[in-house]
């Protein structure tokens, strides 16, 4: 599963522009899918047939789509102005090497320089209005040549393994995710499962909404990443989550109070099975869950989270025991609901 995110990570996919990670997570599925299709959102849903028949009983769900950048102006200079697309920390993208576009131009997120700024501005975060992106243009017509308004960027980051068993790599938000559904679709299953595989998560789980409303599952797992912030600076009590201990099973967020007798399952799973696990302290964020929970007359939902460090920045930090944790327990979860179905529950 990690070669297959490494992968992932590489592609381009920000909201709005998710093809490429579609195409392939497509193209990876076919073999192992009874039927696949793509909806007007740009959802890629696809059906597993398992062991029990058990059509619309239940969906897991990842988003394709990472943040980024778009274009939204070039000066006479040939500079690229932009926005973010989702919530981009501006105290981290200062320097930071993008891609612009299909092609791909290489370009770095530039300011001011430091020997120029005054002591207001030293002291404070930069607004997204001051930054741009260089792409190396002599002026505005050499840049329309390579660039257009509208176009998006992302993140140039390489995907390593390093220290202890870590894993950095831009997009892991919620390229993990699609890696471990990609591992479940490969896999004999012991009933029908539906994989979303949804878009424009990073700004208002907008797919999430159109994918559920039409699989209307009565039970669905989300599978994402949540933020880490085992850091030096932070004190224990503000410690979210931390990275090797453990998949996150989610009780409530900033967008969900998660069904309590799912959460209970996961829970229980994971003790039986020796899986770590743990809890965010920190009540915070959303995920697909807020919109497939709301979707028609109600679903069950649960979640399940790799605790990472630095989301929405230019590279994120997460432990490859946690997100094979992920999978196992994934594959364990969908057991027990093939088990309840069989016992009519």
């Amino acid at each position: 599963m990690l070669n297959e995110l490494k992968t992932l990570c590489t592609l381009p996919g920000p909201s709005g522009w998710e093809d490429a990670v579609r195409d392939y997570i497509a193209t990876q599925a076919a073999p192992h899918a009874h039927s696949m299709r793509v909806d007007a959102m740009g959802n890629l849903i696809v059906e597993k047939k398992g062991t029990l028949s058990a059509p619309g009983k239940l969906m897991l769900c990842a988003h394709v789509d990472e943040v980024g950048l778009i274009i939204r102006s070039i000066t006479e200079d040939g500079y690229l102005k932009f926005a973010f697309l989702g919530g981009v920390d501006r105290r981290v993208v200062i320097g930071k090497r993008v891609l612009v576009g299909e092609k791909a131009i290489p370009g770095v997120i530039g300011i001011k320089a430091y020997h120029l700024v005054s002591r207001e501005e030293e002291t404070s975060v930069p607004k997204a209005e001051s930054l741009y992106i260089d792409i190396g243009a002599k002026d505005k017509e050499s840049a329309e040549k390579l660039v257009d308004l509208g176009d998006y960027a992302v993140f140039d980051s390489d995907c390593i393994e390093f220290g202890d068993g870590m894993f950095k790599g831009r997009a892991i938000d919620d390229r993990l995710g699609c890696a471990v559904m990609l591992a479940l679709l490969r896999q004999e299953l012991p009933m029908d499962v539906t994989f979303a595989f949804t878009v424009q998560e990073e700004i208002g789980t907008r797919g999430a909404f159109g994918a559920a409303f039409s699989v209307t599952p009565e039970i669905a797992l989300v599978l994402e990443t949540t933020t880490a912030a085992d850091l030096p600076s932070s004190a224990e009590h503000q410690r979210v989550c931390i990275p090797g201990d453990g998949p996150v099973i989610s009780y409530m967020d900033g967008g969900t109070i998660y069904d309590r007798g799912l959460f209970e399952l996961l829970r229980d799973t994971a003790e039986r099975n020796e899986i770590p696990w743990q809890m965010k302290h920190y009540i915070a964020g959303g995920t697909d869950a807020r919109a497939v929970q709301r979707t028609k007359t109600g679903v069950r939902v649960a979640g399940l989270a790799a605790a990472v460090r630095y989301l929405h920045a230019p590279a994120g930090v997460g432990s490859i025991r946690d997100f094979d944790h992920i999978l196992r327990l994934s594959r364990l979860f969908i057991d027990a609901i093939a088990q309840s179905v069989k016992e009519g529950k």
